[in-house]
């Protein structure tokens, strides 16, 4: 553990706002990139510069990956006009006149859960690639993908870039695919808009819930979590307020999340999507 000096203990507070805090944190260059990070909807018109995917690749690819077959790949979209193509088939199904951030950033990143590779190698050899059909092996390239991402956004970060995970993309995830000429084993996970953040514009770091509510030690406590939600409903609430952003419990969105088929948009059939794909989920 490390004395926090001023910088680092506001930055704990950001992180959690008025709630109860990690009293012990190893405190490190690392940690204080991780703890920093905050999602960024607001970007210029400044390129990339040169250099930026091929690094975010390389920490990308420095990401653990399942018994190293490297089934995720990344789909830069840079181009303009098919960027806006995307966006447009985006807002017409989340039924928004436009997305901002995915017309300003200078790419759109779709992270692949890839399995088409080993698909393909082993058909070359002669063999049906049958345990692709199992739920693991969509799950297993899924994974890799994430985990991926997270090691190239901190690659960003660390340049001086923002990022925003897209989660909406799997609202058109049968239309992405079309589009980007995805092969069949392989399906867009989300999106990241990249780019340099409008420091005029930009979010603040938005506060997760005090470590009791989701850290458990050895064993599950089922009821545990319930003695935090107030204090992080206000701290959701309070992160509101300061961006004037239009009012919203946490336990509203949760609901609503867990309730709303018009939340779900396209997603309601992702399933048929991904079977058609060549993952059978069995």
């Amino acid at each position: 553990m490390t004395e926090l000096n001023h910088a680092q203990a506001d930055l704990v507070q950001q992180r959690y706002g008025n709630q109860v805090k990690p009293e012990k944190i190893i405190m490190t260059p690392v940690v204080e990139a991780m703890l920093r990070h905050k999602s960024v909807r607001t970007f210029l018109p400044d390129a990339l510069p040169e250099g930026t995917i091929e690094t975010m690749v390389a920490a990308a690819q420095s990401a653990s990956t399942s018994s190293a077959l490297n089934q995720w790949s990344l789909v830069a979209v840079t181009d303009v006009a098919l960027k806006k193509e995307i966006h447009d088939t985006l807002a017409r199904e989340v039924k928004v006149d436009r997305i901002p951030w995915i017309l300003e950033a200078p790419a759109l990143l779709l992270w692949i859960a890839d399995a088409s590779r080993s698909a393909g190698i082993t058909r070359e050899l002669g063999d049906d690639p049958f345990v692709l059909d199992y739920l693991d092996s969509f799950l297993m390239a899924s994974v890799d993908a994430t985990l991926a991402a997270q090691n190239a956004s901190l690659a960003a970060e660390s340049m001086g870039l923002g990022i925003v995970f897209l989660g909406v993309m799997r609202n058109i995830a049968k239309d992405l695919a079309d589009i980007i000429n995805l092969p069949e084993h392989a399906f867009v996970s989300f999106g990241m808009a990249l780019g340099h953040p409008d420091p005029g514009r930009t979010s603040a770091i938005r506060p997760r819930p005090a470590q009791p509510l989701v850290l458990h030690y050895n064993r599950y406590n089922q009821e545990g979590y319930r003695d935090y939600m107030d204090g992080y409903e206000q701290a959701s609430q309070d992160f509101r307020t300061q961006q004037k952003m239009t009012p919203k419990t946490w336990k509203g969105a949760l609901h609503n999340s867990m309730t709303s088929m018009e939340y779900m948009g396209g997603r309601k059939d992702l399933r048929d999507m991904v079977i058609e794909k060549g993952f059978k989920l069995l």
